[in-house]
């Protein structure tokens, strides 16, 4: 099944997504995660959110699930590199679209050399952004990409997840970061319950 560029179906967009996520994307079997947590399963973003294919669809689906919620951004991005697929993704969405929508990559810790930044791309100060994720476990890549956007003068409005993995990570941004957390699926529509 393929989706065409500029497909008003975003339902049907979704549905792939999810069908690309599962096959591509789920690793069962024990894992230690980023958080130090362990779990029976992995879902590997990657492999869906670089593939030619997904990718296309994680912009309309994540886009689509932003503009549904009301959320009026002018950039996304997030700590580098699980999130630096999805912004792009949604930064080429939004392009085709006839949007500007910028992209923004967080890095962990701040740079010691040339301009000593640690978030790149166009500048964020002032803007409205939004802090994207592949998967969260804990929120912690979330929280420190939203610490560091707003000490370079970003309002951050919302965070957005492709998979919430209902570990608490939801709940633990809203309640740290004050804004709101919103996720594509959950794992009960991947077959991980």
């Amino acid at each position: 099944m393929s989706i065409e560029l500029n497909t008003p179906d975003l339902s049907a967009a979704r549905e792939r997504l999810r069908e690309l996520i599962v096959d591509l994307a789920v690793v069962r079997g024990k894992v230690t995660l980023a958080s130090g947590i362990e779990a029976d399963y992995y879902v590997d973003l990657r492999r869906v959110s670089l593939h030619h294919e997904a990718s296309r669809l994680i912009g309309q689906v994540m886009l689509g699930m932003l503009d549904d919620a009301g959320i009026e951004f002018e950039a996304a991005g997030g700590l580098t590199m699980g999130a630096d697929p999805v912004g792009h993704a949604i930064m080429r969405t939004a392009g085709d679209q006839g949007r500007a929508i910028d992209t923004f990559v967080v890095r962990k810790a701040q740079k010691s050399y040339g301009m000593g930044r640690q978030v790149e791309g166009p500048s964020v100060e002032g803007r409205n952004v939004v802090v994207v994720e592949d998967t969260s476990t804990t929120g912690g890549s979330a929280l420190t990409a939203v610490e560091a956007l707003q000490r370079a003068g970003a309002n951050v409005v919302a965070v957005a997840i492709i998979v919430d993995r209902a570990t608490g990570a939801k709940e633990r941004i809203e309640e740290n970061a004050g804004v709101p957390c919103l996720y594509a699926y959950g794992k009960g529509e991947l077959g991980l319950d």
